[in-house]
């Protein structure tokens, strides 16, 4: 008896980790996922400038989904976890988003964090960083 609650018991752990698996989470959605670039280019790290304000530019380049997105720009210190400065999240239509960071301080390297998700399908969510400072 013991050797056959074993693989019964092993065989309902494994259907109950592959149902877990199953979805995209939020609910699960069939939207087709958006192409996001930014100027500064993701993954890019700017040669320091004078600022005192610095642009960011957030690209919806592909698949927009037609309920809009939300986007969220933030920039921080690269040595630290705080925000010097946060959109908050903003609600857009638009392919193209102008952001401008403000505070930045001077002589260190920053890090910027864009997450733009859409509104319809949480998990159709792209998240782009670069690095930059100021003078």
């Amino acid at each position: 008896m013991k050797k056959l609650i074993i693989p019964i018991v092993a065989a309902a752990m494994l259907l109950g980790f592959t149902e877990c698996g199953k979805g995209g989470g939020g609910g699960g959605c069939n939207e087709t996922v958006m192409t996001v670039a930014s100027i500064p280019a993701a993954n890019s790290t700017e040669p320091a400038s004078p600022g005192p304000d610095f642009p960011v530019q957030v690209n919806i380049t592909a698949n927009k989904p037609t309920g809009g997105v939300n986007i969220e720009v933030k920039a921080r210190e690269e040595s630290k976890t705080t925000f010097f400065y946060n959109s908050g999240v903003v609600s857009s239509n638009s392919n193209t988003n102008n952001f401008t960071i403000t505070g930045t301080p001077a002589t260190v390297v920053c890090v910027v964090e864009i997450t733009v998700t859409s509104k319809s399908c949480a998990t159709n969510k792209i998240t782009l960083s670069y690095k930059y400072s100021k003078k």
